[in-house]
Order: structure tokens, then sequence, then C-alpha cells
């Protein structure tokens, strides 16, 4: 895609405040000077058995874009491909799920799209606002900030273990429990703090999102490997071989731009989980110290996992 990208044409505009210039979770346009549209698009393949859940969660994912940029969404257009020999109880139930999601986050369904395909696929475009002075893009990050993160990794790794028939149901709840929730919480929380950069990690993993910022950022990110918290199995699972296809591609790209030091000893399964595509994951949050751990403080199941250092080497540095 980085390929691709290079070759489209880029025409200027004063009033993109985000384009695709920096791999950024959404674009932002100004509307005025006091209000922007942060836009987004996501869908994906079913990622659990049940299509209630499945829909609420691919909603999740779709909205947690522009809780990254520090918006509100408030409206939303459904993507759907889906098969005609497939159940229409399944699609209601996909439909329902999704909008129930996007009740919860207060974000209208305006219609959507639809094309027959062999494979099922659903998603939104979601359409948020925010003052152009407060977007939080992902080139924010500064020297000498603290690194926040807001959930755990493993939803890639639990999500194939249990199309194998490995993983146990206790697990599975717990994976399923946290991709339903909105990353909405965590962003009205850090926008009582100076966050300088935030991105949310979903489908290039912990690295390649956290690549992407310290690349936009012209900062190096120091992930502290001891402090990266999982869910519950995902490390297990990933012993086993467990893993998506997508965290192996993942590596492929990102690994390039990743050092450690001599004396970091980071275990296979647990490097594994770095790359692991997540769904509806968490918020990286980039801010000065003293934020940090107010927003540690305040904000639940947050937790330091680095921090950023001016440019030295490599985009990411594993301690």
């Amino acid at each position: 895609m980085d390929q691709a990208l290079a070759g489209v044409p880029r025409w200027p505009d004063e009033n993109v405040l985000i384009g695709f210039d920096t791999a950024d979770d959404a674009g932002v346009y100004k509307l005025t000077p006091e209000l922007a549209l942060v836009q987004t698009v996501d869908f994906f393949t079913p990622i659990v058995d049940d299509p209630y859940t499945f829909g609420a969660i691919a909603a999740a994912n779709s909205l947690s874009d522009v809780y990254a940029m520090g918006g509100r969404p408030i409206s939303a257009l459904a993507i759907l491909a889906w098969p005609a020999k497939e159940d229409v109880g399944d699609l209601q139930q996909i439909l329902a799920g999704g909008a129930d999601k996007m009740h919860e986050a207060g974000c209208s369904i305006l219609g959507g799209h639809s094309v027959a395909d062999e494979e099922i696929k659903f998603g939104y475009a979601v359409t948020g606002t925010i003052h152009p002075a407060r977007v939080k893009p992902n080139a924010g990050a500064l020297p000498g900030d603290a690194l926040v993160f807001t959930k755990r990794l493993g939803t890639g790794v639990i999500s194939t273990a249990l199309k194998r028939g490995m993983a146990a149901d206790e697990h599975v709840a717990e994976s399923i429990r946290q991709m339903l929730e909105l990353n909405r919480r965590a962003a009205e929380a850090m926008l009582g703090f100076e966050v300088h950069g935030c991105t949310d990690v979903t489908g290039f993993g912990l690295i390649g999102h956290a690549r992407e910022m310290a690349l936009a950022s012209g900062v190096t990110l120091e992930i502290d490997t001891r402090a990266v918290r999982f869910l519950p199995g995902a490390l297990e699972y990933a012993a086993r071989g467990a893993l998506p296809g997508g965290l192996k591609n993942n590596f492929d790209f990102a690994s390039c731009d990743v050092e450690k030091s001599d004396k970091t000893f980071v275990s296979r399964e647990t490097e594994s989980l770095f790359y692991d595509p997540q769904t509806s994951g968490g918020l990286l949050i980039s801010l000065p110290e003293n934020d940090a751990a107010g927003l540690t403080a305040a904000l639940e199941g947050a937790y330091r996992l680095g921090r950023v250092t001016a440019r030295a080497g490599k985009a990411i540095h594993l301690l």
C-alpha cells in the first residue's frame, strides 16, 4: 500500500489538516475556524462466531479511529459484503449488533452500501467532529514524553486459537469484552491532559502503529517489553502456534525499523504478540511525564509502556 500511495497525486488544500501523508488514523478537514470533520472507514471479515457480537465489534473498531484523533463520532454509513447463500437472519443480527454499538456511541447510522461477495465483510465509514486546534495526530510525539496504552494485546492470536478449536471459553469471553469496549472513555480522559500524539493500535499491531507514530513524529519510541500487558491466554496460544497470517505480514513489514539492546531478552511468543493484529485495540498516547501519571490514575486499565526519545537509530527500540 505504501508503494501504491507513493504514486497517488496530491493536490494542495489548506483545509486538509490531516491527510494520508503520515498514515494517521483518520482524515481531518476544516470547515470553519472552530469546526472540522474527522473521517475514517474500516471493515473486516468475521472474527467471532456470534453474528450480533461480530456486528458490534465491527462498529467499535470503526469508531476507534475518530476517538484516536480526539473527535466525537456523529454519523456512520455501513459497508457490507454478503454471500447470497448465507442466512438473512444472521445478517439481521450483524446489523443489529452494529446499530446498538453505534447508538451507545451516540452516532447515527445514515445508510450504507452492500455488494454480493463470497466472503462476509462488514464495517462502517464514520464521520466525527472536532475543533481544529484539538486534533491529536500520530505525528505529535515529543522527546521526553511518556507512552501510555489503554488496552491489552492478543485479540488476533485468541481469534486464531478460537478458529482452530484451541481457545478456552473464558479467554474468548475476555477478548470479546475488550473488543466491545469503545475507546470513547479513553479519548475523553486523555483530552483532560496535554496529549501531544495519539494512535489506536489495530491491524498493524503495537509495533506497526508505534512505528507510524515514530516516523511521523521524527522520534524514537522506546517500549519496555516487561510493561506490555496481554489478554489471558494470549501468550499460551502464541507459544502453541496460533498466529494469524496478519501477524507475519506485520513482522515482515515493520521489524526492519525495530532494534533491541544487547541486554534485552524477549521470548519468541512475547515478541510475536507485539506484531499481533488487533481488533478494536487500545489508544497509544504520547504525553508529558506528569500528565501520564494523571492519565493512568484517572483511566482504569491504562498503563505506561515506554517513552519517547530524540531519533536515535531505528524508529522502535525494545527495552
